[in-house]
């Protein structure tokens, strides 16, 4: 089964992007319109997000927003027959960075956030950095799809480990320079044991694993934020917020985080993966301060 799989997606693959595109303009409206997938959810959050905002003005970000969801799906099988030529066309950064960190044989973090189009950038990031790059990812429940993916997202050299065992998967890693890539606006499993920031007007808990485990390290942390140029181009900012994250008060880093994440947003909103419960967590007194 897996290699019918892997082989249809791989002949959809080799149809052209336009040809791709007019199948996700067609998805997206079955998405939008018809299935309205989480569509509540997405226009309770930006409801939440941009109050300010009128309601046919936060309709038009969830419609764009649909859009980039089924583009990056559909971008996604692109990938089984696309080149690094191809990849490097489409996603652009400066990664001089890393080149630093990596002649002072240093790991690092990458900290980065609910952007599309992660898929691709995965690959981008992984081409153009001398460091081993170390992606962590959900399994999927599909025996099938997951051994596909995984392989997908492994093509050029990615150590990807999963986040349901992620402490031992690592530690093939421990010892060797990589660059860690850690989506950190992640919902926290314990929203008693999170750092809990106002973040577009809400209390809001942010989980303190990227942080802690910088500071344990003593290592670099860059902030890796993307903005889309214009359909199927992507460019990702990075910018290096610390050469060694202990130095650092507790929670600085996570704040600083929280704004970058929250800049971003509000220049390209539909660019955020609104479709998950980003608020579905109260704060409680319990549950400590809210640091700002």
């Amino acid at each position: 089964m897996y290699y019918i799989v892997y082989g249809l997606l791989w002949m959809v693959s080799l149809l052209p992007l336009r040809i791709l595109y007019l199948l996700s303009d067609a998805v997206y409206g079955l998405m939008f319109y018809v299935i309205k997938y989480r569509r509540n959810v997405v226009l309770s959050n930006l409801k939440q997000a941009f109050p300010e905002k009128t309601e046919k003005e936060r309709i038009q970000i969830a419609k764009r927003f649909y859009h980039n969801l089924v583009d990056t799906f559909i971008e996604t099988l692109k990938l089984f027959s696309a080149g690094k030529k191809f990849i490097n066309r489409h996603c652009t950064a400066d990664f001089s960075v890393f080149d630093e960190i990596y002649k002072s044989g240093k790991s690092c973090h990458i900290h980065a956030g609910h952007q599309f189009n992660w898929e691709w950038l995965n690959h981008h990031y992984c081409i153009n950095i001398q460091q081993t790059l170390v992606g962590v990812y959900m399994p999927l429940a599909n025996k099938t799809f997951e051994r596909v993916f995984f392989k997908l997202r492994c093509k050029y050299g990615t150590a990807m480990i999963p986040a349901t065992d992620m402490r031992n998967a690592f530690l093939p890693w421990r010892n060797k320079q990589h660059a860690l890539v850690l989506v950190a606006d992640q919902n926290p499993g314990h929203p008693g044991n999170s750092y809990w920031f106002n973040f577009f007007g809400k209390p809001t808990p942010f989980i303190k694993g990227p942080e802690r485990s910088a500071r344990d390290k003593k290592c670099p942390v860059v902030f890796a934020f993307v903005k889309k140029l214009k359909r199927g181009y992507y460019h990702t900012e990075f910018i290096l917020i610390t050469e060694d994250a202990s130095a650092m008060p507790e929670a600085l880093l996570t704040g600083k985080y929280v704004d970058f994440l929250s800049k971003i947003i509000e220049e390209q909103p539909e660019m955020w993966l609104w479709s998950h419960r980003r608020w579905k967590h109260e704060w409680k007194p319990e549950f400590g301060e809210v640091v700002r």
